[in-house]
């Protein structure tokens, strides 16, 4: 893990694409702003650990395509 100090509005750059922008710190929050191209998903930790579980449960699914398809046209 890299640790870096920054003072508000200075940036932290990933690459070329991503950038950190530290805006407000107030009692034990920090607001950040993050730039990164549209195609780089950007999460919460809890809410992509969420997406990974659901996305894992979907895979393993029983249910065979013809009930999955007739979920998906019912209406």
């Amino acid at each position: 893990m890299l640790i870096l100090t920054r003072k508000l509005g200075e940036t932290i750059a990933i690459g070329d694409d991503i950038k950190i922008t530290f805006l407000d710190f107030s009692g034990k929050q920090l607001r950040m702003g993050i730039e990164a191209p549209r195609h780089v998903p950007v999460h919460r930790g809890e809410i992509y650990q969420a997406i990974r579980e659901q996305n894992q449960q979907a895979a393993t699914s029983d249910l065979p395509l013809s009930s999955l398809w007739e979920r998906l046209t019912k209406k």
